[in-house]
């Protein structure tokens, strides 16, 4: 089968990479329940070949108990945990841990079915194998981003969770952009101002998750649960510590609110004027359904941020919808962006 730049591989191998970034953001949504039920210490080693095995056995599970004993986070915060209550957030973890393992089969398998029978040019053989090869890097900056809360203090450091969170969806949205590849859609012309105004509110949408990625690293979100003012004030009155410097803007909580509050009404407000000003401009279906995807999604991710700060305790269910709302935005403006280039630019 002969394949070009125009056509990188066959419509199953786009379907394949469909079904992997969906795979994806289940991940995604499955680390947010992991760590919004505080399961991601539980599990106090990496075994990358044999850890697909969970305990097996009372014996297993008393001596996985009595290596979780030895850690801070039982002998700071639950030194009264039962057996039956470990079970549970170490569910969570090794979920997490099986599911990225489950997404390498899913993965590599097809790959290596598709290169043998030859439906991929040798140039997307190579770009899908980068896609493999960063979820290889995520799994271990995981268990970097573990071993930062298995130390002295019992939370993981939010610039690690930054980074994991960062690589998966990095990882994720590759993905994405090569099946857009196979399925290029309707006849179109580049357009570059649609180009731009997209590029501007993708910069908005990664730097807002990079900041949520914060406020979760460091519960943050626990101080203020009032909506729109911080307990009566327009900005915190210790948001900024001339003390700390340019370490207010990554570490300070106070500070973190209020920029992570701040995107909010950026990333929404330009959302929708965005999508009001490109709708004028739609060459094609998919174009017109995507800008209409961000306009709802928009309004969907600020109300559940909103709830997130209003509802005590933050549900797990909530905080991982809260979540994977914005994994879902995210994925909807890289494909708005892939579509405003030329049809048959052979680009990748």
């Amino acid at each position: 089968m002969i394949l070009d730049l125009k056509r990188p591989a066959t419509p199953s191998v786009g379907r394949w990479l469909l079904v992997v970034f969906g795979s994806i953001a289940v991940m995604v949504m499955i680390g947010g329940l992991t760590r919004l039920t505080q399961s991601g210490l539980s599990m106090v080693t990496w075994r990358p070949v044999t850890g697909w095995l969970p305990p097996i056995g009372e014996a297993a599970w008393d001596a996985a108990f009595a290596q979780y004993k030895a850690f801070p986070q039982f002998q700071k915060m639950n030194q009264m945990m039962t057996l039956p209550e470990f079970k549970f957030i170490f569910f969570w973890e090794y979920l997490h841990r099986l599911w990225g393992r489950i997404i390498g089969l899913l993965f590599f398998v097809p790959w290596a079915y598709f290169v043998v029978r030859r439906r991929m040019s040798r140039r997307f053989m190579g770009l899908t194998f980068i896609g493999f090869c960063l979820g290889g890097l995520q799994g271990a900056v995981g268990w970097w981003m573990v071993k930062s809360g298995l130390v002295d203090n019992p939370a993981v450091s939010h610039y690690r969770l930054a980074v994991h969170l960062g690589l998966a969806l990095t990882c994720a949205m590759y993905i994405l952009w090569l099946a857009l590849n196979v399925f290029p859609g309707d006849a179109r012309t580049k357009d570059k101002t649609g180009q731009q105004w997209t590029i501007v509110f993708l910069a908005l949408v990664i730097v807002q998750i990079i900041y949520g990625a914060f406020m979760a690293g460091t519960k943050a979100g626990y101080m203020y649960q009032s909506f729109p003012l911080f307990n009566g004030q327009f900005f915190p009155q210790n948001a900024y510590v001339a003390s700390m410097g340019a370490a207010n803007f990554v570490e300070n909580l106070d500070m973190l609110n209020f920029i992570h509050r701040s995107l909010g009404w950026g990333v929404a407000l330009f959302g929708i004027y965005m999508t009001i000003k490109l709708m004028r401009r739609v060459q094609t279906r998919n174009q017109r359904n995507r800008l209409l995807w961000i306009r709802g999604l928009v309004g969907a991710q600020f109300l559940l941020g909103v709830s997130v700060v209003l509802v005590p305790g933050v549900p797990p269910l909530l905080g991982a919808a809260h979540q994977i709302g914005a994994f879902a935005l995210l994925a909807t403006t890289v494909a708005l962006l892939h579509s405003y280039r030329r049809v048959d630019s052979g680009a990748v």
